[in-house]
């Protein structure tokens, strides 16, 4: 019997959406972003600290450390096979990110109704450290990520 997307359980979807959208998206790979982790309104992701993503202090650009945050939320929010895309983000820096550490961003739901969204994101290092904190609000524009069969 052929499985149809209806017939996933939402973590199978969330999976499935997961592995298209990185298949296709070329900023994240570029920048060596991982999936690590997906499922029903939660997505985590990481990146090592490269040697040019350092700024003038020696330290990640701050840029870097919010481009790993909001692809582990739009990889969180666009994990019920609706298309999905950030309204507003805003990110406090707590600690320097280092060459070589390897940042984790954990993104979780807050909010859903309607075609908003809330998620939170905590970017932290090997030591678990909390780098940065993020919070994205997420808008349905219609439309899925894979299409039903």
């Amino acid at each position: 019997m052929h499985e149809t997307l209806n017939d996933l359980t939402a973590q199978a979807l969330a999976g499935k959406v997961a592995a298209a959208m990185y298949a296709r998206d070329p900023a994240s790979q570029g920048l060596g972003i991982t999936l690590d982790g997906v499922g029903p309104g939660h997505a985590t992701m990481s990146m090592t600290i490269r040697a040019d993503m350092l700024n003038g202090h020696g330290s990640c650009h701050g840029g870097f450390i919010f481009t790993l945050a909001d692809s582990a939320f739009a990889f969180a929010c666009n994990s019920y096979n609706l298309t999905t895309v950030g309204a507003s983000c805003t990110i406090d820096y707590l600690a320097p990110g280092r060459p070589g550490d390897v940042l984790t961003a954990t993104a979780r739901e807050q909010a859903l109704a309607g075609k908003s969204g809330v998620y939170d994101v905590a970017v932290i290092n090997q030591e678990g450290r909390t780098v940065a904190l993020f919070r994205g609000k997420s808008l349905r524009v219609g439309g899925h990520v894979l299409a039903s069969t």
